[in-house]
């Protein structure tokens, strides 16, 4: 970069070393701005252009990459209405730990994986345990008893903890603060239910002198499909807008600087032990890693258990994989809605997420209260409970938007994802072989957890605003009025502080998201 004299410039934050060498302090789009030409300002009509093409571009691949991981996981509730329990043997709850063994995989995963995402690019470390864990799907075709199954879907576990921690990384890294929630809604669309429907029932076609068990094509079918989507992705997905192949190098450098708003960064490969330490300490981090873990014991329950109750209610394993279906179309509708309105309405997050809450615990109550004997009265309770999707989604928007510093970013996404996988383990667990077919059990403990994720948003929310109130007459000394000088032109010095790799805790005036 070439100061205003002409003489070349280093971004702050970024001394040189003795030996000539520069440490890396600031973050990645620091050095890049420093190092590159500087544009006009973008107008509004060239920024929407500009957000359209990495919608039209990034969104479809992350999208396809989280889905198809979903599909991988949830394929054990329809295969269990094909044969798979007794086929393998799996008596009393030990079908029950073939779900929870998963989340188990992911919080043993979770730890080297979050340290490993950050010395390797994100999105080929991501798309690297993509082609591992649609490996696992494959062979769980081959699979003779239960401790085979249960070995796999744990190695499965252990590569799918990166999905939300590292699309999430890569989402922040790309959007603005308020373009990140419909974003979120597009990426962790549960479509999956609804693919994984529809093969389930066309697998469950396929006739009886066929050589393998359904259950086994439907392994075969959908490993197959996600291990050639992972390969893709591995060569096309970027890690950053600095090596997205799309962008041309003045929409590199605006993709960039429309970012710094955010003062969350996008990438720094140095890990900071101070920032791992303050992501810890953090009293957010811990308010939504237990909102994760009630938001997500339901979660569990459904994905291991939700095609059998509706096969408990007279219907056949086909019409129970059609009929599941629509769980998909719900779970993507309410985190649209849920997502859209937190967009809109500017600082109220936290009672978005209240209001969603209140959708899926009302489907609890019909659940629980109803004779089974209303079959319309249940499907309609069923449908309601997956709309716990909507609150989740926005719950991870508020870990993006009020989270900086990268590697303080990428303990916390570790953590909440821990959360994840926490809930998930119990969920499956609430259900008791004893209480079938009603499994009054796992509706309690639904409606419990739905609540307990109200408190805790109303807690967070409470906390946002008394950190904004402490911080009102302490303004940051980057501001985006910084970014353009006098003349139209970007001032990237102040551009460089924007990406200068500070935690929210060390910015003064950093405004958090409630």
């Amino acid at each position: 970069m070439l100061g205003a004299k002409g003489e070349e410039t280093l971004p702050p934050q970024c001394p040189e070393r003795s030996g000539g060498e520069r440490e890396v302090h600031v973050d990645e789009a620091a050095i890049y701005l420093a190092s590159t030409n500087r544009y006009l300002p973008l107008t509004p009509e060239a920024e929407q252009k500009l957000v359209r093409k990495l919608d039209w571009i990034l969104i479809p691949m992350l999208f396809l990459t989280a889905t198809l991981g979903a599909v991988d996981k949830v394929a054990l509730g329809t295969a269990a209405l094909y044969g798979l329990r007794e086929d393998l043997h799996l008596e009393g709850q030990q079908y029950a730990w073939a779900g929870s063994i998963l989340p188990i995989g992911a919080i043993v995963g979770m730890w080297p994986s979050s340290y490993l995402m950050h010395y390797f690019p994100t999105a080929k470390y991501l798309c690297s345990c993509s082609i591992g864990w649609s490996s696992m799907a494959l062979l769980m075709a081959a699979c003779k008893q239960g401790r085979s199954l249960l070995a796999l879907r744990f190695l499965m576990g252990a590569l799918e903890a990166i999905i939300v921690p590292g699309i999430s990384l890569l989402v922040a890294g790309f959007y603005r603060k308020e373009e990140q929630p419909p974003r979120n809604a597009l990426v962790f669309a549960a479509i999956s239910s609804v693919i994984n429907g529809f093969l389930s029932w066309a697998v469950g076609h396929i006739p009886a002198s066929a050589p393998l068990k359904i259950w086994q094509y439907l392994f075969l079918i959908v490993g197959s499909i996600s291990l050639a989507w992972s390969i893709f992705v591995f060569i096309a997905l970027p890690d950053s807008p600095m090596n997205a192949f799309f962008l041309s190098e003045e929409e590199k450098y605006h993709a960039i600087t429309r970012l710094a708003s955010n003062k969350t960064g996008i990438v720094n490969k140095r890990w900071k032990w101070q920032q791992a330490r303050e992501a810890v300490i953090d009293p957010k981090t811990w308010l939504l890693f237990l909102f994760n873990i009630s938001i997500n014991i339901p979660n569990g329950g459904l994905i291991t258990f939700g095609s059998i109750v509706i096969n408990n209610l007279g219907f056949s394993p086909i019409e129970s994989s059609l009929l599941n279906m629509p769980t998909g179309v719900m779970s993507t509708i309410s985190a649209f809605a849920a997502s859209a309105i937190a967009a809109k309405w500017i600082g109220r997050r936290c009672f978005v997420t209240i209001l969603a809450c209140c959708v899926p615990a009302i489907g609890s109550i019909i659940v629980y209260t109803l004779d089974r004997t209303n079959i319309a009265g249940q499907m309609v309770g069923l449908y309601f409970l997956y709309t716990y999707f909507g609150p989740y989604v926005v719950g991870i928007s508020l870990a993006q938007a009020n989270t900086a510093g990268h590697t303080k970013k990428n303990v916390q996404y570790s953590i909440l994802y821990i959360g994840y996988a926490v809930g998930n383990l119990i969920g499956p667990q609430t259900f008791r072989e004893s209480q079938a077919p009603e499994y009054t059990g796992g509706f309690i403990a639904m409606l419990v957890c739905y609540f307990t994720c109200i408190l805790l948003m109303a807690c967070y929310w409470l906390l946002a605003v008394y950190m904004n109130r402490r911080i009102r007459d302490e303004p940051d000394e980057y501001t985006e009025n910084d970014v353009v000088d006098e003349d139209g032109s970007d001032n990237t010095r102040d551009l460089t502080g924007q990406f200068s790799d500070r935690t929210d805790f060390q910015q003064k005036g950093f405004r958090y998201t409630a």
